[in-house]
């Protein structure tokens, strides 16, 4: 997917209503970016996003998605918005010029769509209805690894939880208009590594997921090198790391890399949700699910999100997967 931007220089506009603003703070750093074709921005961000109060990331109603990420520069505030097919990003901090570069690969420019050809009624037409769908590169592998094995194993909403009350105690107030405790910065590797055993069990962090991303912080350099990678390289190298298994790793090369063809396996719902969506079983298995998304070999990650997007998904009948929590243990 290709564009053109336009770097300048002029102020930003007024901080939308709701965000506080810092006095004395630095002026943003502003580019726009015409991308070829639709866009929408809640699609492609979407994945970035942990849950309903993830402190990294907020939603505005005038339409803008706000980011902080630990960038290689340091840490950076994204403000993005569109208007009429072209894109504002709007940054802050340490890391304003590193967002800002890879603005257009963060929003689906690396991205082919064309590449996926449809095979299935239900996936045509719901491509047609979100043409918008774009997959998103950060460029960054532990701001999608932790949270991830966060999530290895519990419901979303103790994943939720847990990485909230990590980010806000040992991250840092964001950069920028939206600093004073509405947006943080996640931890650096090296505080991930310092957090005291009883912070994790608090935030209901059982030893097993502690313990990998500690040996994944340990290794920090290393893992982010896997940027430059092709995504099953990039994969080998995360699963290098005990405790990064497939799923983990596929869950973090879709964010990190843009990764079209890592489809996750391992996954307690997905399966039966492709399996019930392009064969109506709702039992299938991964080898099920593998073989009904072999038609879109290079394209799999995109055909489950197609899936997933089209709102087509069995009949719930068992029960929900437990909630547990640790700290009554």
């Amino acid at each position: 997917m290709a564009g053109r931007f336009t770097p300048r220089s002029r102020p930003a506009p007024a901080v939308p209503a709701g965000v506080p603003r810092q006095g004395g703070e630095a002026p943003a750093r502003v580019r726009t970016w015409v991308p070829e074709g639709a866009l929408d921005l809640r699609l492609v961000l979407g994945p970035l996003r942990r849950g309903p109060a993830d402190p990294t990331f907020r939603a505005m109603p005038d339409g803008s998605f706000w980011r902080a990420s630990r960038t290689p520069a340091g840490p950076g505030t994204l403000r993005v918005s569109s208007y009429g097919g072209e894109v504002r990003g709007e940054a802050w901090g340490p890391g304003a010029g590193w967002l800002l570069d890879g603005l257009p690969e963060l929003l689906g420019a690396a991205d082919d769509p064309s590449a996926f050809v449809p095979r299935h009624k239900l996936l045509a037409l719901t491509r047609h209805r979100r043409p918008g769908l774009r997959l998103t590169r950060t460029g960054l592998v532990l701001e999608s690894l932790i949270p991830t094995v966060l999530e290895q194993k519990v419901t979303t909403d103790e994943a939720y939880r847990a990485w909230r009350l990590l980010v806000r105690k040992f991250g840092e107030p964001a950069p920028g208009p939206a600093a004073g405790g509405r947006l943080w910065v996640m931890p650096s590797a090296r505080t991930w590594a310092l957090i005291p055993s009883w912070e994790w069990h608090r935030a209901g962090v059982d030893d097993k997921r502690a313990s990998t991303v500690l040996r994944a912080v340990r290794v920090a350099a290393r893992l982010e090198e896997a940027v430059g990678m092709s995504p099953s390289a990039a994969r080998a190298r995360l699963e290098v790391v005990p405790g990064i298994g497939p799923w983990t790793s596929a869950e973090c090369v879709q964010r990190a890399l843009g990764a079209a063809d890592a489809v996750t396996t391992g996954d307690l719902h997905l399966p039966g949700i492709v399996g019930w969506a392009l064969a109506g079983d709702r039992h299938a298995d991964d080898s099920v699910m593998l073989e009904l998304l072999a038609p879109y070999a290079g394209q799999r990650h995109r055909a489950a999100r197609l899936i997933l997007l089209s709102g087509r998904t069995p009949p719930r009948r068992a029960p929900r997967m437990p909630v547990g929590d640790i700290r009554r243990l």
